[in-house]
């Protein structure tokens, strides 16, 4: 979570006493969460690496930029475990 606020990918509560405001998601490293973004861009249209989990983002009703910025997460929790673990990346599927 604290990589993900890092790179301005984490959602901030907007909240006061007992009102409930919107979550957004800004600050951070802008490069990075561009670099991201666009990255997730790509992996929403590879087959068998992120599609399918965009395709069931996408039928459950969220919204283009919901699932695209899901998949940056994502991306971003993989390259963390990647460099983390000084490991490559193995697909599971």
């Amino acid at each position: 979570k604290a990589i993900a606020a890092l790179a301005g990918l984490a959602p901030f509560n907007v909240d006061s006493g007992t009102s409930r405001g919107k979550r957004h998601i800004r600050g951070g490293r802008k490069r990075i969460r561009d670099a991201l973004y666009m990255a997730a861009l790509t992996a929403s249209r590879m087959p068998r690496a992120f599609k399918s989990h965009a395709d069931q983002m996408k039928e459950a009703g969220k919204p283009f930029k919901v699932v695209i910025i899901a998949l940056a997460r994502k991306l971003l929790a993989i390259a963390n475990a990647i460099i983390r673990d000084k490991t490559t990346f193995r697909r599971t599927t």
